[in-house]
């Protein structure tokens, strides 16, 4: 038996953020032959849900680049921030200019106004750049406020931190510097993780979260052994997965460094890569 991990963005979704019929047919396929297929998103635990279900498909879920392993209704394992990490990422973020995203138990939390402050900062970038690619920016927006389970609010330190676990703080900016200069600030911290599923996201989470160490865990739990494992992702928050896992398919898509650790490297993500890859998998 196999324990197949996919990546959604990037990797199973379209440009819309569906699944094609290709792709939900390859998985219902390995399913069928009696291997496990899990999906292994950043996205938060709810929106994954919806996904699924919009395709007819049922399967464990790690949501939130690992911060939560999900299976059949029961949350096997989660890990959020401490409630003053989370206080004092928003301050750090806020002194920046940021937007940003809290990924809870009660829901994604974001700004009422974050869409436009996203949409201002795309139009302040477009008028100094002449190369800052707007229709990219105006569409990564959008699709960031069709998630499934945003909540919104006035203002983040109005929430009540005591009763909520955040499991991830979401940063979304097309401004490479203001960006860079958080990352400066956080990435040598020990007290959180830091990843990124795009050049302009940074997610911060932690320590023990990562997409490897939940697939390492669920694995157990399934009593699969690392080599059975095949992780098919995209970006840079795929790699941990690649690192434990057996098999390991790259998108056609991918960054170099994802391609250079893959076994298999499939077609992109917008032709089907995901049962392209599935399919060169079961035909080895």
């Amino acid at each position: 038996m196999k324990l197949i991990a996919i990546d959604l963005d990037g990797t199973l979704l379209t440009n819309e953020g569906k699944i094609s019929e290709n792709n939900r047919k390859a998985i219902h396929k390995a399913q069928n032959q009696g291997d496990i297929v899990t999906i292994a998103s950043g996205r938060s635990l709810h929106d994954t849900i919806q996904i699924l279900a919009e395709a007819k498909l049922e399967c464990p879920i790690i949501a939130g680049n690992g911060a939560i392993i999900y299976e059949s209704g029961t949350i096997l394992q989660n890990h959020f921030l401490p409630a003053n990490i989370v206080k004092e990422m928003i301050e750090k973020i806020e002194a920046i200019g940021l937007y940003y995203e809290l990924y809870t138990n009660k829901g994604v939390f974001t700004s009422d106004n974050g869409k436009a402050l996203l949409t201002t900062e795309a139009q302040r970038l477009h008028d100094q750049y002449d190369d800052f690619p707007r229709e990219k920016a105006t569409h990564m927006i959008d699709m960031q406020f069709t998630q499934k389970g945003l909540v919104y609010v006035k203002s983040y330190h109005d929430l009540d931190y005591a009763a909520l676990e955040v499991y991830k703080v979401f940063v979304l900016s097309f401004d490479q510097k203001r960006l860079s200069e958080l990352d400066s600030l956080l990435k040598e911290r020990s007290d959180i993780s830091l990843t990124t599923s795009a050049n302009e996201k940074l997610e911060i989470g932690h320590p023990l979260t990562s997409k490897g160490n939940a697939l390492e865990f669920f694995a157990k739990h399934l009593e699969v052994p690392l080599e059975n494992i095949v992780a098919i992702g995209d970006n840079l928050n795929d790699l941990s997965m690649f690192d434990i896992a057996g098999f390991r398919i790259a998108m056609g898509n991918a960054e170099d460094v994802v391609k250079e650790k893959a076994d298999f490297v499939t077609k992109a993500y917008d032709e089907d890569g995901v049962a392209y890859g599935l399919q060169q998998l079961y035909v080895k």
